[in-house]
């Protein structure tokens, strides 16, 4: 079997959850079958993976026309080096329509796996404009065309049925997010920490995400304002949407640094091996996201043996048991106020009780060692790629 994987991201431009899962999920692929990855960017040297830049004549062009242009050169490339290909597997809408057109173009399966959700994401049209029409209609068009549907959650699967009810409910696969716990597993070097002025000697609480409405920054903010005092806050926040957005979370940084000592903003993208530094030397790791299909970067924080703080939404409670790895917080758009009392409580508590978050931390590392292994993933994936061909 010869699979076609596309992708937006791959190593080593990688920024999201989904660069993560196609790079993990490609590595235990290759032990199995023989695939190709196809990945929007600069040339990698990787064999077997082609990269596509924006063709020349899109790049003034909205975003939304620009990965269109890409998809397009990708569903052109698939098979061609390699030989023929028994299925697609695209990951995101940017990369979507190209494996649409592929399936149509060689008559073979397309599978997609869903990391998120247009119609979920309205805050998209800030970045996209009227692109964020054209990407609801590609992820829209191939998912209602795919042979299957791969959800990483529970919580992940009703979205995709809601969204889209016309897509056969036997069609959509759960088959979650991974995590390589040899990779991400506690450290014990701090220099990380001394170069931004972290402290060990008193607690950090970690975020790490884009600057972007999804990952709810602009809550965590809000709310670090009444964390205990002497609490450290580590933002490992970059890439913002929009310019808009940008100058929002710089305000509201600005301001809280003005008000307590220990918050520390790191904007660029720090390697693995210093990130690990922070996961493993935090006490509390804060997803507040209002939209999260499951959350790689919890389940990162949980192998370095982080207790885990997050908003109850999508598949965030299939991977932080409540009680248990961490504690989830009730979010509602209606009620702001009360998601912000949530994280606040839910975060002091912890740091209240030292004994009870190293407890949660060493139960995240067993939940990942023990559910979340990219073998059996890519296993149970090269098994419903035979489902489809």
């Amino acid at each position: 079997m010869r699979a076609a994987l596309v992708s937006r991201e791959y190593p080593p431009e990688v920024y999201g959850g989904a660069g993560v899962h196609i790079e993990f999920l490609a590595r235990e692929l290759r032990k199995l079958i023989d695939i190709e990855v196809h990945c929007f960017g600069a040339d990698r040297s990787e064999p077997g993976v082609h990269a596509y830049r924006t063709p020349a004549g899109l790049s003034g062009a909205n975003a939304a026309l620009g990965t269109f242009g890409v998809d397009l050169e990708i569903a052109a490339g698939i098979g061609s080096a390699g030989g023929p290909v028994d299925v697609v597997h695209s990951h995101t809408w940017y990369a979507n329509l190209a494996g649409h057109l592929a399936s149509m173009l060689y008559d073979v399966p397309h599978v997609v796996t869903a990391h998120s959700l247009e119609p979920l994401r309205p805050w998209k049209a800030e970045q996209l404009g009227g692109g964020y029409r054209l990407s609801s209609w590609a992820e829209r068009t191939a998912y209602e065309g795919a042979a299957a549907v791969v959800a990483v959650s529970k919580g992940m699967r009703q979205d995709i049925l809601t969204a889209y009810p016309s897509i056969d409910p036997a069609k959509v696969q759960i088959i979650p997010n991974g995590i390589d716990t040899e990779l991400y597993a506690p450290v014990t070097g701090r220099d990380v920490l001394e170069r931004y002025g972290l402290r060990e000697d008193q607690p950090i609480v970690l975020f790490v995400g884009r600057i972007t409405r999804q990952k709810g920054v602009a809550h965590l903010v809000a709310a670090a304002a009444r964390f205990a005092p002497g609490a450290q806050l580590a933002l490992c926040a970059g890439a913002p949407d929009t310019p808009e957005l940008a100058a929002e979370i710089a305000a509201g940084v600005a301001e809280l640094q003005s008000s307590r000592e220990g918050v520390v903003w790191i904007q660029e993208m720090l390697p693995r091996e210093e990130l690990l530094q922070l996961l493993t030397a935090s006490d509390v790791f804060l997803c507040p996201s209002i939209y999260e299909p499951q959350g790689i970067v919890n389940l990162e924080a949980m192998a370095c043996e982080t207790a885990v703080v997050a908003s109850r939404v999508g598949g965030i409670p299939d991977v932080v048991v409540e009680g248990e790895t961490g504690l989830l917080v009730d979010y509602t758009a209606e009620d702001e106020a009360a998601f912000h009392t949530g994280l606040v409580e839910a975060v002091n508590g912890l740091l209240a009780d030292p004994a009870r978050t190293r407890a949660m931390g060493l139960a995240g590392r067993d939940r990942a060692v023990t559910h979340y292994g990219w073998d059996a993933i890519a296993a149970r994936t090269v098994e419903l790629y035979r489902s489809v061909i």
